[in-house]
């Protein structure tokens, strides 16, 4: 929307970059920031930090005092209308007297999507949105795909050589890439509201599927983890379920004993019906469910191809190391095979960039609108 002074963008930035705050711990509430200005003054800061604590808004309002009456709010997400799991923001911003809100971007919640601007022009504020929308929404990928397409954001990670493998035919595959580029991987799990993996991948490595960058600002909140394990072949020692924090693993199999032993060790164990437990379509509906709104897949080539093959990657983030394993190792994914040149995926490059001795590249998929 065009008619934003330079102040506005000025302002909206602001609030953008205090959004970002958010970014390992808003889960699963999107990321908002907010500037209250007065005057050319800004008055007031604040961001969400955590689900069940103060939304951006009222952060804001706190530290303006009585300096919020008559001044212009600069939010990144239009100001809610609804009891969550706080009060409605727009209520606190028609008592608080502010006389204009500037937003980036409507709310895709149905519960909000225009109701919270609505009830602030009833109340005489004026309002104006689309400022730095773009912006606004590639902060909250998951959150605006699952309220639009009823379905997680998803990311796929996968390390490679430059012959495009994984792992020896042996399955050995650690290190394969650097410190640098493990540490990056850290950021992508700590920004991610649950972590995927397949019964194939926790039987061969054992991941623990942690974040353990301490420096991360996750306060208290720890990224789900999820595995898909049609058979419940996952081992009861398995390491995951000796961390802290919710384990879920997706299943088809009716065997008790498994379920129970599973359970016994923390873990919640879902059945679904089995061609549902083996439709990732059907998963990423029940992750939804529970408010995933990023979803990082840490798998194998099989696992990974069929996510690829269903067009359910939202983003590929791979990291190449600069060697090479044979073309006996295992490939990057297993996809089916093609007649034609026209069925191939295709993808396009968001950033390529240099992290350690490796490098990183973010592809999404041609004509995908992101989240």
């Amino acid at each position: 929307m065009s008619g934003f002074t330079a102040d506005d963008h000025r302002h909206m930035g602001r609030a953008l970059v205090l959004a970002a705050q958010g970014l390992y711990s808003a889960d699963p509430n999107p990321r908002v920031g907010c500037v209250l200005v007065r005057d050319g003054v800004v008055v007031g800061e604040g961001f969400h930090a955590r689900a069940g604590e103060p939304h951006a808004e009222v952060q804001a309002l706190a530290a303006a005092g009585a300096r919020g009456r008559g001044a212009t709010v600069y939010v990144t997400l239009e100001p809610c209308s609804h009891h969550g799991r706080t009060p409605p923001c727009a209520d606190a911003l028609i008592a608080a007297g502010v006389a204009r809100v500037v937003y980036a971007s409507e709310d895709p919640n149905p519960r909000v999507d225009g109701s919270g601007a609505a009830r602030l022009r009833a109340a005489g504020i004026a309002t104006a949105s689309g400022c730095l929308e773009g912006a606004a929404v590639a902060l909250n990928p998951g959150f605006f795909s699952r309220m639009r397409r009823g379905r997680p954001f998803v990311r796929v990670k996968l390390g490679a050589s430059l012959d495009g493998r994984t792992a020896l035919a042996n399955g050995a595959s650690r290190w394969l890439t650097g410190e640098a580029a493990r540490a990056d991987v850290q950021r992508l799990r700590a920004r991610s509201s649950a972590i995927l993996t397949g019964a194939a991948t926790a039987r061969r490595d054992d991941p623990l599927l942690t974040v353990r960058d301490a420096t991360l600002e996750l306060r208290g909140r720890i990224p789900l983890r999820v595995v898909l394990d049609p058979r419940l072949a996952l081992s009861p020692g398995a390491r995951m379920l000796g961390e802290p924090g919710p384990v879920l693993v997706i299943t088809g199999s009716e065997d008790a004993a498994r379920r129970e032993a599973l359970i016994a060790r923390g873990a919640e164990v879902l059945r679904l019906p089995d061609a549902a437990a083996r439709d990732l379509g059907a998963v990423l509906a029940e992750l939804a469910r529970r408010e995933v709104n990023e979803l990082l897949v840490e798998a194998g080539a099989r696992l990974a191809g069929a996510f690829i093959a269903a067009r359910l990657v939202d983003e590929f983030v791979l990291y190449l190391a600069p060697h090479m394993l044979g073309h006996d190792a295992v490939p990057l994914a297993m996809l089916p095979m093609l007649d034609e040149l026209g069925e191939r995926w295709q993808f396009r490059y968001a950033d390529v960039r240099q992290v350690g001795e490796d490098l990183r590249l973010t592809v999404v998929p041609r004509g995908a609108e992101g989240g």
